[in-house]
């Protein structure tokens, strides 16, 4: 999920927004019993983040649209990627890390180093990794939207949760 703040001189009429990631891909490799050495690669559609705030049919297509043509530039850059350059673990607790995930964002055609925390669980059969970290906009040449003359905008920063789980 992305968390989108709305700023500016009339922010408060605003909506700060949720959006989904609907369709990614990856793959985690690690160590069963100790996460290291581990890698972590995720490739996201970019043109299938959705917005799930409860807002009508036409500002649903209006902010998606927006989103999509003018901040994402889909048909430019139809993938937003992550790969690892290190994994780093700490057992919490039995079959629990806290990890931090060390890698490259590629994301509107700039590529910048991003570090995730994420707390990893093991199964049976399975991996789930939760956790949140934030980016600005403008550090990958993303303009913010902003509307009626700059009074509504979004705020540079967005902040990012996640719940994935993995299997084999």
């Amino acid at each position: 999920m992305v968390k989108a703040f709305a700023g500016g001189l009339l922010s408060a009429f605003a909506h700060d927004h949720n959006i989904a990631i609907r369709e990614f891909s990856g793959q985690a490799q690690f160590t069963f019993g100790t996460v290291e050495p581990a890698s972590l690669n995720l490739k996201i559609k970019s043109a299938s983040l959705e917005v799930t705030d409860k807002v009508s049919a036409s500002d649903r297509q209006k902010i998606e649209g927006t989103m999509r043509d003018e901040v994402l530039e889909t048909g430019k850059y139809p993938e937003i990627v992550f790969k690892s350059t290190s994994i780093s673990a700490t057992k919490t607790g039995d079959g629990q890390y806290q990890a931090k995930i060390a890698g490259e964002l590629t994301l509107h055609g700039v590529t910048k180093p991003l570090t995730i925390s994420a707390q990893l669980e093991f199964g049976d059969s399975l991996l789930r990794a939760r956790g949140s970290f934030s980016l600005k906009q403008s550090g990958f040449e993303i303009k913010p939207v902003s509307v009626a003359g700059g009074s509504v905008k979004v705020k540079d920063e967005l902040k990012f949760t996640f719940d994935i789980v993995a299997k084999p």
